[in-house]
């Protein structure tokens, strides 16, 4: 039932321009060459042997073979492999591929689905999908082209095999989303489940993306409304500043002098991007989001915490001071000096090992048993245990338990080493 329903849903999804607007011939050195076709006004193509175009053919893991173009610019650093829309094809896209290829300096390629231009087969959504694999898999394999160079640019339904593809890449450059579709049933009606008759789940699928997000999308678009990009960008994880072109449709946003501007900007800061800067960027993301949301309330802080006033994560605690000024029970920054220093007896847990905050069993009334001082920092008796104090400085609670004591013979001061013995209990 379910296969029946794609079925259906591929015939309303895919309209491959019939004929296509071009077809291949072999040069005599047995190289493949694109012509347009005689009734199509579509793109000049450059002459056989021209070695700014190639013309692939790639056989899919389905069984298709799929036409690409591979258009080179020397100057590149990086390569956008390019998913067009439902009802184009590569003869009526070649113009548009040398602009973006000149003016973004990137090499491009761009191919047919499967029932496209002169790709075989009948199009469906798995079989975009085992196309685009096909198409990054010559990329590596012929051109040396991995991930971490590899920008996926997706227009309307190529947003559906450009999030299949980006969702498996951990170490993806960017991805452009352009008049992106949340899901094929989505773009008909509004509707919030996921039916077995839906195609190209883009809404599920962009939440797995781990690279930079640029979404352009027409605020006038008539076909994929501009709600669909605008919820895709935010449930992007790390959305890129978006590009919602005024008065823009679905299929003329080219034309618009801030798509090609914004466009560029996208690549240029993409080719400056190294792992190092991406990953400074995304702790400073999650900083930002821990200070809104108030991190250091859960007590889980990391040792960079970047928190203002980290707070003792006690609910009684009233001391309100900041880790530098105070060891408060178990502090939320365990990174900090004197954190690790606060009284464990379980009737100290009211309050903070801190002089200026009273605790009213350690400070007020010392347990020391030998102690008769207020600080057992400044214990005159030999038999209190001057490491084992919840004062802060002074690394242990035994002293505030009325535990641990001295060996005989050691007393500070006179030369020999200091040890102290584990409380029994």
């Amino acid at each position: 039932m379910g296969c029946m329903f794609s079925h259906l849903a591929a015939k309303f999804a895919f309209f491959p321009p019939s004929p296509p607007t071009y077809h291949l011939t072999k040069t005599p050195d047995g190289k493949l060459s694109a012509v347009s076709s005689a009734s199509s006004s579509s793109s000049t193509f450059p002459s056989a042997g021209d070695p700014s175009l190639d013309v692939k053919v790639v056989k899919t893991r389905r069984g298709n073979k799929v036409t690409a173009f591979y258009l080179r610019n020397p100057n590149a650093r990086l390569t956008l492999l390019y998913s067009h829309g439902n009802a184009a094809d590569l003869g009526q896209l070649f113009d548009l591929f040398v602009q973006l290829k000149v003016n973004l300096r990137v090499n491009l390629m761009g191919y047919d689905y499967s029932g496209y231009g002169a790709s075989t087969g009948k199009p469906s959504e798995y079989d975009t999908y085992a196309d685009i694999e096909a198409v990054y898999e010559c990329l590596q394999t012929d051109y040396g082209v991995g991930q971490e160079d590899l920008i996926l640019y997706g227009q309307s339904v190529g947003s559906g095999p450009t999030l299949h593809l980006a969702s498996k890449l951990p170490r993806l450059r960017g991805v452009v989303l352009h008049s992106g579709i949340l899901s094929g049933l989505r773009v008909l009606c509004h509707v919030k489940f996921k039916f077995c008759c839906d195609i190209y789940s883009n809404v599920n699928k962009i939440k797995k993306v781990k690279c930079p997000v640029l979404v352009i999308h027409g605020t006038e678009d008539d076909v994929v409304n501009w709600l669909h990009g605008n919820r895709l960008w935010k449930m992007a994880k790390e959305p890129y500043e978006p590009l919602w072109i005024k008065g823009g449709g679905h299929c003329n946003l080219e034309i618009y002098p801030d798509y090609i501007r914004h466009l560029y900007r996208f690549i240029q800061d993409m080719e400056n991007t190294t792992t190092k800067s991406r990953l400074k960027k995304i702790w400073q993301e999650i900083r930002r989001r821990d200070e809104s949301t108030g991190c250091c309330s859960s007590g889980l802080c990391r040792p960079s915490c970047s928190c203002p006033k980290p707070r003792c994560p006690k609910p009684s605690c009233s001391c309100g001071c900041s880790c530098s000024e105070c060891g408060c029970f178990k502090c939320s920054c365990p990174s900090l000096k004197g954190c690790f220093s606060c009284c464990k007896k379980p009737s100290c847990f009211s309050s903070c090992c801190c002089p200026k905050f009273k605790c009213s069993s350690c400070f007020g009334k010392p347990k020391c048993p030998k102690c008769s001082c207020w600080k057992c920092l400044k214990c005159p008796k030999t038999e209190c245990c001057r490491s084992s104090c919840c004062c802060p400085g002074c690394f242990s609670w035994l002293c505030c338990c009325g535990g641990g004591r001295r060996k005989d013979g050691e007393r500070r001061g006179t030369g020999t080493t200091t040890t102290v013995a584990k409380s029994e209990g």
